[in-house]
């Protein structure tokens, strides 16, 4: 199995493949566990870790492939728990210290993941390599570059994987920028794995749109594209929205909420590259708000609602039960990621334009925070990053990436109003020009009074896991307003008509 850094982001992956331990008879539920998440088959493999580990507390192995289970879903507060549990019987345990690694970095703990993984590697264990890429692509995140080149100069096994050659050149970046791009682009051109392919590809393209060589970006963001994203079927999220607008139309809401756990949570409703991180990043620096980042938990009240066959139609005939359950699980994990002392969480997840309502009938009292950006600006920002190629398939072609927000466009405001939610607004332009202006409304919105430190987002230390972690890392600026006009030669006058 791999994990990833972010379910929207194609990031780096590190292999948590089963370890057997030397002369061990493994049980044959935890086995059945084992393929289950072969099969991606997550859900299941969760429900049989957690019956196995009940029946077997001592056994390690059992927590690890709990774990395993449950990060690909987003419910790390869940895993960092279960691969806690394994350390109490097995501290030394190299598969849940490196599961462990992963989770602390995944919800911004950066600092304690990179003290585990180096303790980690220093006694060489049977997964040192992949320990090593967990270390060093959270000390790329944290920004601790010079520990990074240091770590890439040590070498070791893991310099020997085709995947070190990203690394080597975010180190050669430092003094010789040009190679590096070289560096890159050669990777994404010649690397057959195309993972690896998609992260040095799009890594170059940043670079490249830097430097002002916008016609090479494009090409080598059409190709990485071309070369690494499966069909898209794009049909799927017309005919959701299609029948939601259906049921808004009617003029009134189709349900009453069933649930009173809405209160303290807050969500941004936006499309990618849209602002959503700059906001984030500006509301968590408030002593009383906690950013939790792309937090999975609305997706999985989502599906939720999806096995119940209550979506969207249905949503009358949730029963309290279901809609209370749903709702601790989305507020166990949250509160996990919450800054402690803060009362109230903002979460940045990118699909909560898709299920409003679903949001509204198990979080009722929750506020959303819809922020919007000139769509080209946008579109270019989404086409030229590094999404999942399959969860965000429609971002390899601007001809989809405006359909889509014509979509949200069409869809939000419709549902904001007709489920009379307590949201704001906020233009990412009028942000950026009139900063205090326009997080005075949102945290308005939100129900907390202004505090002038959110205006220096920057001075935000908190680990960034988005696209957006450098441009975050500066003082609020102007820089990618009117970014499209460089790639000007890429849109038709289909763009005009939207607003």
């Amino acid at each position: 199995m791999d994990v990833f850094g972010s379910p929207n982001i194609f990031r780096f992956r590190v292999r948590l493949a089963k370890m057997k331990p030397a002369g061990s008879i493994q049980p044959a539920e935890l086995a059945q566990v084992e393929l289950l998440i072969t099969q991606q088959r997550f859900a299941d493999a969760v429900l049989l870790g957690e019956k196995f580990v009940a029946r077997y507390p001592r056994n390690p192995d059992g927590y690890a492939a709990l774990a395993r289970a449950m990060i690909p879903t987003g419910r790390l507060a869940r895993a960092g728990d279960a691969a806690e549990r394994g350390l109490r019987v097995a501290p030394d345990n190299a598969q849940l210290n490196l599961l462990k690694g992963i989770v602390e970095h995944r919800l911004g703990q950066s600092a304690r993941a990179i003290e585990r993984l180096r303790a980690l590697i220093e006694r060489k264990p049977t997964n040192q390599v992949e320990a090593s890429f967990a270390l060093a692509e959270a000390l790329h995140r944290a920004g601790r570059k010079d520990e990074l080149d240091e770590f890439v100069k040590r070498g070791g096994a893991w310099i020997q994987d085709e995947r070190a050659a990203v690394f080597t050149a975010r180190s050669t970046l430092r003094f010789d920028r040009a190679k590096a791009i070289e560096q890159l682009e050669s990777t994404a051109r010649a690397a057959r794995n195309p993972l690896l392919k998609r992260i040095a590809g799009f890594e170059a393209v940043r670079l490249l749109d830097q430097d002002a060589r916008f016609r090479e970006a494009f090409d080598l963001a059409s190709f990485v594209h071309k070369e690494t994203t499966p069909p898209f079927d794009a049909g799927a999220i017309d005919a959701d929205v299609a029948e939601q607008l259906r049921l808004i139309q009617k003029g009134r809401a189709w349900f009453s909420p069933k649930s009173t756990a809405g209160e303290g949570t807050a969500f941004v409703v936006g499309m990618p590259r849209s602002g959503t991180t700059l906001l984030e990043q500006m509301l968590d620096r408030h002593p009383l708000v906690g950013g939790i980042g792309e937090y999975e938990g609305a997706f999985a009240i989502h599906e939720g609602l999806v096995g119940l066959g209550l979506w969207p139609a249905q949503l009358r005939d949730l029963k309290p039960v279901d809609a209370q359950r749903l709702a601790a699980e989305y507020l166990q994990g949250a509160l996990a990621r919450r800054r402690a002392g803060t009362e109230i969480t903002f979460d940045k997840t990118l699909h909560v334009w898709r299920m409003l309502p679903a949001i509204a009938a198990v979080l009722p009292g929750a506020a959303f925070v819809r922020i919007t950006r000139d769509p080209r600006d946008t579109a270019i920002s989404m086409f030229l990053s590094n999404f999942h190629p399959r969860s965000w398939g429609f971002t390899s072609s601007l001809a989809s990436i405006r359909r889509v927000i014509e979509l949200e466009r069409k869809i939000v405001p419709a549902a904001i109003e007709l489920l009379n939610l307590r949201a704001a607004s906020v233009v990412y332009e009028e942000l950026v020009d009139h900063p205090e202006r326009e997080i005075r409304r949102v945290l308005d919105a939100i129900g907390v009074p202004f505090d002038p430190i959110v205006l220096a987002p920057e001075a935000n230390a908190r680990t960034v896991l988005t696209l957006s972690y450098e441009q975050v890392r500066r003082p609020i600026n102007r820089s990618s307003i009117g970014r499209w006009k460089n790639y000007e030669f890429a849109f038709d006058a289909a763009w005009d008509a939207i607003g």
